[in-house]
């Protein structure tokens, strides 16, 4: 039996079909779901609108996670933000109100904040059936996209290889489990954001340090570079900004934790 968050986000994409379709998964997956899957629900929020403590309210209703916002430094609230859009990006096109929320973002005069600018500048740009046709060629495509964000494949240049193995492992450390039927290999670029920011956020509870070596290990040594390709792939118009931004931001919190006692 669906819960009621399952439920609503269904009715409101318009069936099971169109939310598989929204989110860039198969049907039978989403047909197989129960609840709205913890790595994916960034993606339906996106998709459909509706918030991710109605969809998973045992996730985000302030009672299960290991540190409530008051207890978060801002700095670490701004990388959480920072990632969830990163995954909310990656792992679905975005939805009318999410580019409009892009929109509205605030540049600046720092690295980072022109990258932000820049994105914002595209969302106004961008028509959003132009966007969710982008999404398709660089990600899913006929027989595949543009882009493969997955760790394996940028690490050895195959899927399902040693690396995601090695994360796996690590995962089962850390208490985060695969959702069953769920057909998405974790070493791709949108569920590591959303680790990342679990870890940020404090719904992971982990250290300083394990949030280091959790992103040498399985993030810092390709992400980079599969930002730079979507920023500079052929079917890229909108998604060209938010590589741009990845990059940027990939590339300020590896100098981070280098730097990090």
């Amino acid at each position: 039996m669906r819960d009621p968050g399952l439920a609503r986000a269904i009715d409101k994409a318009g069936g099971v079909a169109e939310l598989a379709r929204k989110i860039g998964i198969a049907q039978p997956s989403v047909s197989n779901w129960n609840r709205v899957p913890a790595q994916r629900v960034i993606a339906v929020e996106a998709a459909t609108g509706i918030s991710r403590r109605e969809l998973r309210p045992d996730l985000y209703d302030g009672s299960e996670p290991a540190a409530t916002p008051h207890d978060v430094d801002p700095v670490d609230a701004g990388r959480a933000h920072q990632y969830l859009l990163l995954a909310s990006l990656l792992s679905a096109p975005p939805s009318k109100k999410l580019l409009g929320a892009i929109a509205k973002l605030e540049g600046g005069d720092t690295p980072l904040g022109r990258a932000h600018g820049a994105l914002a500048q595209a969302a106004q740009d961008c028509v959003h059936a132009n966007v969710e046709r982008e999404y398709f060629d660089l990600f899913i495509g006929v027989g595949r996209g543009e882009i493969l964000p997955y760790a394996s494949y940028y690490l050895t240049g195959f899927l399902h290889e040693r690396p995601l193995a090695r994360l796996r492992g690590d995962l089962i450390a850390f208490g985060i489990e695969r959702v069953e039927n769920n057909p998405e290999p974790e070493d791709n670029a949108a569920t590591l954001c959303e680790i990342m920011a679990g870890f940020a956020d404090g719904r992971f509870e982990t250290s300083h340090e394990q949030q280091k070596k959790f992103f040498e290990k399985h993030i810092g040594p390709w992400i980079g570079r599969m930002f730079a390709d979507l920023e500079m792939a052929e079917s890229a118009n909108f998604y060209r900004a938010v590589g741009a931004l990845g990059r940027m931001f990939m590339k300020i919190e590896t100098e981070a934790f280098k730097f990090a006692n």
